[in-house]
C-alpha cells in the first residue's frame, strides 16, 4: 500500500522490449536505498516489483496488461517518473490509501497558472466518473490529490509549488497521458451497497 506522497522524481534509463512485456531500468537513489529483489516501488502510480538493484537504479518487468491499462507504455529512456516506496506499518498516512492499481488513464487538457499554484484540468474516463467527487481524493501519476471540481468527463486539481517542483505534474503538458487511480473506498462502498440492494430485492 502507498499513500500518494512522491518520494523522488526518478528517471527511466532504459526500456527493453520482451515481446509480451517490457523491462524497465529506472534511476532512483532514494527509493532504492535498502531495496531488494521482490520489493515493491510505485512508478507513476503503478506498483511494480523490483527485479534487480544496484548503483541507485532498479529494474522491473511490466506485463502487457499493465502497459495497456496505464501510461507506462509511453515511457522511454530519459522520461521522468514519480517514485514511491510502500508505506511501512506505523508510518503517517500523509495522502490517502493508494494501491498502485491503475483504474485508467486520463489526459492533461489544460493548465491555468496562478501566482502561488496552478489549476490543471484532466480528462476522465466515463466508467470512473462516478467515483470522483468534489473535495474527494484521486491519484494522478501516483500523486495523492484533492479534486477541486468534478465533471462528467473531466476533473480539476490544484497544484502547490512543492508538487509542481517535485513531481512529473510540474512538467506534463496538454495532451500528455496520466495514470488515474480512484479512491478504493468508493469502489468497495459501491460493491457493498449493490450487493445489499440485491439481497433486499429477493
Amino acid at each position: 500500500m502507498f499513500t500518494g506522497i512522491v518520494e523522488e522524481l526518478g528517471e527511466v534509463t532504459a526500456v527493453e522490449n520482451l515481446g509480451d512485456a517490457s523491462r524497465f531500468r529506472l534511476r532512483g537513489p532514494v527509493v532504492t536505498d535498502g531495496a531488494k529483489h521482490g520489493d515493491s516501488i510505485a512508478v507513476n502510480g503503478v506498483c511494480l516489483t523490483v527485479v534487480e538493484t544496484g548503483d541507485g537504479e532498479f529494474t522491473a518487468d511490466v506485463m502487457a496488461e499493465t502497459l495497456k491499462r496505464s501510461s507506462l507504455g509511453a515511457l522511454a529512456a530519459g522520461s521522468r517518473v514519480n517514485l514511491e516506496r510502500p508505506t511501512a506499518v506505523g508510518d503517517r498516512l500523509g495522502g490517502h490509501i493508494v494501491q498502485g492499481h491503475v483504474d485508467g488513464t486520463g489526459e492533461i487538457l489544460a493548465r491555468t497558472p496562478s501566482e502561488h499554484w496552478e489549476i490543471v484540468k484532466v480528462s476522465l474516463p466515463a466508467q470512473l466518473a462516478r467515483y470522483v467527487v468534489e473535495k474527494g481524493s484521486i491519484t494522478v501519476d501516483g500523486v495523492s490529490l484533492t479534486v477541486v471540481d468534478a465533471g462528467a468527463d473531466h476533473f480539476t486539481i490544484s497544484l502547490i509549488p512543492t508538487t509542481l517542483a517535485l513531481t512529473t505534474l510540474g512538467i506534463k503538458q496538454p495532451g500528455d497521458p496520466v495514470n488515474l487511480e480512484v479512491d478504493v473506498i468508493a469502489k468497495y462502498v459501491e460493491r457493498l451497497l449493490g450487493a445489499d440492494a440485491g439481497e433486499r430485492a429477493k
